[in-house]
């Protein structure tokens, strides 16, 4: 699969893990991550060691249906399509590699990523099936006040708020671009998209404006605890199994090859 060349080259891979067993994306001592499992398997694969950067971390337990990663190799590889297929049977069950795409050498899976959006998962009943993958919160919730109070998120603001404390970003500013909750058969799905996100920022939302269905707070309040910059003030965290990343978006013109995928999204392509 791999060609002599001296030259650098990129690859982008995108993937979908489920995040039950997986301590997060990023590297940790002594825990089992995504990152840490797919290193070893494309390296393995390919034959010299690699080391992936994501488009973001995600926290022990989340889980994505779309995420995305770069790595640089010495040499191109010859078969981006065989490498995928290889891969799907080498990796576990709980990781899926959707393909691997050669990109321009400037294209950064983190950095060059214009938008991300994420949804979280409530189950408005109780299920032995959706357990691992929703919150399940059988109250009473009034959707229409939640998605009135969502409305302060929208635009450009410091998030600290919403953010865990004491992480190393340079800056708490995020430029949210939709949010809203729509039922879908017994769920309540929040979306959210916005150029960046915060460490907890998007289960610190949800457990706020929860509270917001519950009556406790207004859109009002919302505003105010987005302008305290204080994390005490806003909700609780919500657990992280009912939290998705479902899309990155990055400039489709630093694609080298096709940008859209050459097998159908999907569990069971391989």
């Amino acid at each position: 699969m791999l060609t002599t060349n001296t030259t650098c080259h990129r690859y982008f891979v995108e993937l979908a893990f489920n995040g039950t067993s997986f301590h997060g994306w990023q590297i940790q001592p002594g825990a089992t991550t995504v990152q840490e499992t797919l290193n070893l398997a494309i390296g393995t694969l390919i034959g010299q060691p690699v080391n992936l950067v994501g488009c973001g971390r995600t926290d022990a337990g989340v889980h994505a249906s779309h995420f995305v990663a770069h790595f640089d190799t010495d040499t191109p590889i010859s078969d981006c399509n065989l490498l995928t297929y290889r891969l799907n049977r080498f990796l576990i069950n709980s990781i899926r590699i959707d393909r691997i795409v050669k990109v321009e050498l400037d294209l950064h899976a983190r950095f060059q990523a214009f938008s991300r959006t994420y949804q979280y998962f409530i189950s408005l009943q109780r299920s032995p099936f959706l357990q691992e993958y929703s919150w399940i919160l059988t109250i009473p919730l009034d959707i229409d006040a939640m998605n009135t109070a969502c409305q302060s998120l929208i635009g450009k603001h410091d998030f600290t708020s919403f953010s865990k404390l004491h992480t190393d970003v340079k800056t708490n500013n995020c430029e949210v671009f939709e949010a809203g909750w729509t039922q879908i058969s017994g769920y309540l799905v929040f979306n959210i998209r916005a150029d960046r996100f915060l460490r907890n920022m998007v289960r610190a939302i949800v457990g706020t404006l929860v509270e917001v269905g519950k009556g406790k707070k207004n859109q009002d309040q919302v505003q105010k605890i987005l302008l305290a910059m204080d994390r005490s003030k806003a909700g609780m965290s919500v657990p992280a199994k009912g939290l998705f990343l479902t899309k990155v978006e990055y400039p489709s013109e630093k694609f080298i090859s096709n940008p859209n995928p050459p097998f159908p999204q999907g569990l069971g392509n391989y």
